[in-house]
């Protein structure tokens, strides 16, 4: 009863455009992703990491479509992971799962005969995973996801305690490996070649685009540069005092996250302003934080470069 209580259907939307708009944004999304495995998964013979991937597998044996499993193989999951998750599955996921199963439905009867467009598996399978992973990554920038394999990696999460892109691995691995049972050992070294590089693409493509550079700066110039990166970069820092082993002698460290435009503008006052500090820089994937008001400051006149 409490799960129903916090299941939360609808978002919040300003107007019926936005919503509109955001449902024509994720539809649009969830196209690719159908566009990529009916034109080029289904056609080389491999099972890449997908519910889609495991329906083709099934297929083989049971007398529905590739778009009448992959239905109600969503539709299981999503009673699942309702039931399991509750509130974490709302409007979003439930409008994507089902639209992908609609889409591949209209491309069987549209196009029935999908033969290869490339003529070549190993390329088909490139395509599909590029396409999928743009798909992908379009949902998760609009806080949605295609569902199916994001509620096993969930309930591999909840059940084995397997981190989620472990359990995803694990699902994409095992529904590759179901493929010898119907083709040829071509397509379980294919199925498992995209199962590894969908998961390399579809970081570049979620992940990539967030990355920032977490520098540290030891310097005798700390008001020049600390002044710089909150009034010309608007960015924070910490500062840390730091001692030198050799010389037993206190300086400044300087801690900041920037964007990688950020950090070309930060090294280059840095090289301006005291060529002699100290600079490690490291790449970070995510950060939270509650983002904080920086009020543009007029430099003091001792911090003016000479």
């Amino acid at each position: 009863m409490n799960k129903l209580k916090s299941f939360k259907i609808l978002p919040n939307y300003n107007s019926v455009g936005e919503c509109v708009k955001d449902l024509i944004y994720m539809a649009f999304a969830t196209f690719i992703i159908a566009f990529a495995v009916y034109f080029f998964m289904e056609p080389s013979n491999t099972a890449i990491s997908s519910v889609s991937a495991l329906a083709i597998v099934l297929a083989n044996v049971l007398p529905l479509t590739v778009s009448q499993l992959t239905f109600i193989m969503n539709i299981l999951l999503l009673i699942v992971g309702f039931a399991l998750f509750g509130s974490e599955f709302g409007f979003k996921t439930i409008y994507t799962s089902l639209l992908l199963p609609v889409f591949l439905g209209v491309f069987e009867n549209v196009y029935p005969n999908n033969l290869s467009l490339t003529n070549d598996a190993f390329l088909d399978v490139i395509l599909y995973v590029c396409l999928v992973s743009l798909g992908c990554a379009l949902l998760f920038n609009d806080n949605a996801s295609s569902g199916g394999m994001d509620i096993v990696a969930k309930v591999l999460n909840k059940y084995f305690h397997l981190e989620l892109g472990q359990g995803m691995a694990l699902a994409g691995i095992l529904i590759a490996c179901s493929t010898i049972f119907f083709y040829d050992a071509k397509s379980v070294i294919l199925s498992l070649f995209g199962t590894y590089i969908n998961g390399i693409v579809l970081d570049h493509f979620i992940f990539g685009q967030n990355i920032k550079k977490r520098v540290c700066i030891i310097t005798e110039k700390e008001e020049l540069i600390r002044n710089y990166i909150l009034h010309e970069l608007h960015s924070g820092a910490t500062i840390y005092q730091a001692i030198g082993a050799y010389d037993m002698v206190a300086r400044q460290e300087i801690i900041c996250i920037v964007t990688k435009q950020e950090y070309q503008k930060l090294m280059r006052y840095v090289e301006e302003v005291d060529p002699k500090a100290f600079v490690t820089v490291y790449t970070v994937s995510e950060i939270r934080y509650i983002p904080k008001l920086i009020k543009d400051k007029p430099l003091h006149a001792k911090d003016k470069i000479a």
